[in-house]
This record gives C-alpha cells, sequence and structure tokens, in this order.
C-alpha cells in the first residue's frame, strides 16, 4: 500500500511538472516577426536588431528574425512577396508607386524623417567640389524606389543639371565602384562610410539635404504586408509599443551608443560623431508622416506614381500612428 501510495505521488508529480512544462511552453510562446532591413549600420535600421539585443521585443512577446537587403527595392519586394512580414527603411516613393499598382504593403510607421544622413562622395583627386559639378557625370544611388534613388533625381531638377544616375546597390558596393572607377560619385547614409570621408580617403561633396524640400517629408517607412496587418494586428501593435521603447532606449542610455557601433562595426567615435550631427532624435520619430504634399508631387513628377494618390488611397496606404 505504501509502495503504491509512493508510485501514485511520484507519478502525480511528473505529470504535474509536464503540464507546468506545456503551460510555460504556451505562456511564453514568443511570436516570430521576419524583418527585411536596409543597409546595415545605418542608425535608423538598427532599432529593431539592437532592441533585439536588448531583449525588449522579447519583453513585448516578440521575437525577430532579420535579413539586411542591398536596398529599397529588395526589401518592398521582400514584403509584396510574403518573405518578409516587416520592412524596414523603405523608400516612401517606391511603397506608393507599388501600392498604386495594388501591391499587398502598407506604411504603419516612419524610419527617418529628412535628408541631412544621405550624402554623396568623391575620391580626393577628383575634379568634383559639390553637387554643381555633377553635369555629366555619373552619380550613384541604391535601388530603383529608394530614398538614395529619389534624392539624386531631386538633384537634377533643383540644381537643372543633368547626369547618369546609376543603380549600384548598398554603400559598399557603392564605394567599390567609386574607387574603381566605375562610378563617379559615390553614395551612402549616416555612419556608413563616415570613417572614410573622417580619414580622408574620400571627399564628402554634398548632402541630400542640400535639396531643401528633401528635409521636409518622410523619405523612409516601415512597411508591413497586408496580410500580416490584417492577420496579426495584435503582434504588430506589440512590436510598434517594442520599437517606440527602444527608440527612447537608444536616446538616453549611453551603453545604447556602445551597442550600435558594435552592431554596426564602427569606432565609438565615428558612431559618436554621426549620432551628433546626424540623427537628432525627432528625425526617428515612428509616428508621424511628414510632407504628404511634396511627397504625392515628387511620386509623380519622378514617375512614380501617374497621377497623386486621392485623400481615400493616402487613409489606406498610411496608417500612422499605428495604435
Amino acid at each position: 500500500m505504501g509502495v503504491e501510495s509512493g508510485l501514485g505521488r511520484l507519478l502525480a508529480h511528473r505529470v504535474a511538472a509536464i503540464a507546468l512544462c506545456c503551460l510555460s511552453t504556451e505562456v511564453f510562446a514568443l511570436d516570430q516577426l521576419k524583418l527585411a532591413i536596409g543597409q546595415k549600420g545605418a542608425f535608423e535600421n538598427a532599432v529593431a536588431p539592437l532592441g533585439g539585443e536588448a531583449g525588449i521585443f522579447k519583453k513585448h512577446g516578440i521575437e525577430l528574425e532579420m535579413v539586411y537587403t542591398q536596398g529599397s527595392g529588395e526589401t518592398v519586394q521582400a514584403v509584396i512577396s510574403g518573405s518578409a512580414d516587416i520592412g524596414v527603411s523603405a523608400g516612401t516613393l517606391g511603397v506608393m508607386s507599388v501600392f498604386a499598382k495594388g501591391a499587398p504593403v502598407r506604411v504603419f510607421g516612419a524610419t527617418m524623417h529628412g535628408a541631412n544622413d544621405l550624402f554623396w562622395y568623391v575620391r580626393p583627386d577628383s575634379a568634383i567640389k559639390s553637387f554643381r559639378d555633377i553635369g555629366g557625370k555619373t552619380v550613384s544611388y541604391s535601388t530603383r524606389g529608394s530614398s538614395s534613388n529619389t534624392a539624386v533625381l531631386a538633384f537634377k531638377d533643383f540644381f537643372k543639371i543633368a547626369f547618369k544616375e546609376t543603380p549600384v546597390g548598398g554603400p559598399a558596393a557603392s564605394y567599390t565602384q567609386m574607387m574603381s572607377g566605375q562610378v563617379d560619385v559615390g553614395w551612402s547614409g549616416g555612419t556608413i562610410l563616415l570613417d572614410k570621408v573622417l580619414d580622408g580617403t574620400v571627399r564628402l561633396i554634398g548632402r541630400a539635404s542640400e535639396v531643401p524640400d528633401l528635409q521636409s517629408v518622410t523619405p523612409r517607412v516601415l512597411i508591413v504586408n497586408l496580410t500580416t496587418l490584417v492577420k496579426r494586428r495584435d503582434v504588430m501593435l506589440r512590436f510598434m509599443a517594442a520599437y517606440r521603447e527602444t527608440r527612447e532606449w537608444l536616446f538616453s542610455d549611453p551603453k545604447a551608443l556602445e551597442a550600435y557601433a558594435k552592431w554596426g562595426e564602427f569606432k565609438l567615435e565615428v558612431a559618436q560623431k554621426a549620432f551628433e550631427t546626424t540623427y537628432p532624435k525627432a528625425d526617428l520619430n515612428p509616428d508621424l508622416i511628414k510632407g504628404t504634399d511634396l511627397l504625392q508631387r515628387d511620386a509623380v513628377q519622378f514617375k512614380y506614381i501617374p497621377k497623386e494618390l486621392s485623400s481615400e488611397q493616402l487613409a489606406e496606404l498610411f496608417r500612422v500612428p499605428f495604435k
């Protein structure tokens, strides 16, 4: 009787332990989200990766799987195809273009306002001193529909200069092609290649912010596949809560800058320089879309869309702030 009672208690404990294990797995299971992120190294693109490393997204019940793209074109296509749930740092005009054609993408946040982070550079021995000297030259950008693509088109219009805009992919590819003479002018953004500028390996000729209108708009956004938005709305709301919390942490904790430098493989002083000169906190506000009228104008002028989107279409596309 005692033996049977002891075995019974042991069995009961084991069943309870198994049940508790199953319950814990159910309670603490994390929702998975796949992210396609633009250039690795840009500070705005560090929000999700660093928030993931810091455990902020897990605190909100989310686990992130991330891949890095060569530019907005790749990012948008990943979201359209469903291979990614979320696209980070997608060019706004490119998103407007595919939306107008019926693509299942929606904007649920902003990653960057203004254009001070994008810059163009040449070899030190180049005769090009500024944007006004790029007539007849080859000027690089990442991919069709990206904010760097929009910027070089804006250069043509603003400076009234004809040149050949050339898609080259990300900053690393642009640097290689510029140094080898395949293009005359390279492009980059934020902290990426800033060390080359600071040590004189390349010479800065200007920033996209020299075109005033580019400073008044939201050039890059967070996008989501429509199926994900509809079927996993609660997960998306928690993603944005974690994203906002990570942004606050990035601008309040000195350790966050160290984490950024490590993630981007930058020297800390280079990351600090970019942080101080290029990324004011307001420019990373995810809950605002700036300059919709200017975005509409440029989208038509640069042939992203045949005509301006209606107010109903804009409301359908831009779900910002997402709450």
